[in-house]
């Protein structure tokens, strides 16, 4: 199982992580939306697709576009879908 933690919050917590280029993917249903805000950021990566973000919102601090999601990856990358990933401080690890 791997949990993301940012500002002494628990953010996502999955034992359904997928690994990718050193990122733990974690589905949007392990995530603690409470935290999630929209952001209008977006990223083109040449093999998985666009990338749209959210900054994460705890205890009053902003995180901004510290999780990034490839809603419709391209196929080569289609086992993320819906799957966040964290950067920007979000610690990351085993539980």
């Amino acid at each position: 199982m791997y949990v993301a933690k940012w500002n002494g919050a628990v953010i996502a917590q999955s034992d359904k992580t997928v690994e990718i280029e050193g990122n733990q993917y974690f589905p949007m249903d392990s995530v603690n939306s409470q935290y999630l805000v929209d952001s209008p950021l977006t990223s083109t990566c040449p093999w998985k697709g666009e990338a749209n973000y959210y900054s994460l919102s705890v205890n009053g601090d902003v995180n901004k576009d510290a999780v990034w999601v490839y809603r419709t990856p391209k196929d080569a990358a289609k086992e993320i879908a819906n799957h966040v990933a964290f950067w920007r401080g979000v610690e990351v690890s085993k539980a």
